[in-house]
């Protein structure tokens, strides 16, 4: 869609009438109207107006803030992302800790882009499949600090490895806890040796991932 202020700014500044410029493009002058208005969405001639007004179609249409013609518009966010190889990932404003983390339905989230590579070193689960959050509490220390960052692997929602660490909830609380099942029962331990084991019926525990990956400060 062509900027209107930008084009009647360009008129402007080369003394061009809507009539002339409609003439020199080759055009009807209503359809210049409409560009100026803002009641038109573009043109297949914007290559020859902006040939006219000294400048490049991109600038015409908001693409870029250099007005010069030979000016390359800026890439657009995923256009960059693809171009320097980087992927999605979301990033959940969730804290899990000890289990008095409300988990509502209004949940923000983010997105962060990682390097393709550096994500595969660590997993080859899709990214849509992964997400980042944020530990709290001191529950599972020395494993996971209170503000550490954690990756979560949604793919992996069934608890086939005993003891790894997963992201889970019960009801509006959720929690990062190692899980080991029994029978019909879900064991909660916490690496801090302070927290006594919890247990909760299996029907009771949503697996959200497994947490594959913690990044700490130093």
């Amino acid at each position: 869609m062509v900027d209107a202020a930008r084009l009647r700014q360009l008129m402007n500044d080369r003394g061009l009438t809507q009539s002339e410029l409609a003439r020199r493009v080759g055009i009807s002058q209503t359809s210049i109207a409409k560009l100026v208005t803002g009641s038109g969405y573009g043109s297949k001639f914007l290559h020859r107006i902006a040939q006219e007004l000294g400048t490049s179609p991109g600038y015409l249409e908001g693409l870029t803030d250099d007005p010069k013609a030979d000016a390359i518009p800026l890439p657009s966010v995923e256009d960059a992302a693809e171009q320097l190889d980087l992927v999605s990932v979301q990033q959940i404003d969730l804290a899990y800790g000890l289990g008095a983390t409300f988990v509502d339905n209004h949940v923000n989230v983010d997105v962060i882009r990682f390097p393709r590579l550096w994500m595969e070193a660590i997993t080859s689960s899709p990214p849509a499949l992964l997400t980042w959050a944020r530990g709290r509490g001191d529950s599972m220390e020395p494993t996971i600090h209170d503000g550490d960052v954690v990756l979560i692997d949604r793919s992996q929602r069934v608890v086939v490895e005993q003891d790894a660490v997963w992201a889970y909830t019960v009801g509006d609380l959720g929690a990062i806890k190692r899980l080991r099942i029994k029978g019909d029962r879900v064991v909660i331990h916490s690496d801090n040796q302070s927290v006594r084991p919890d247990e909760e019926s299996i029907d009771q525990v949503n697996i959200v991932g497994r947490v594959i990956f913690v990044g700490k400060r130093l």
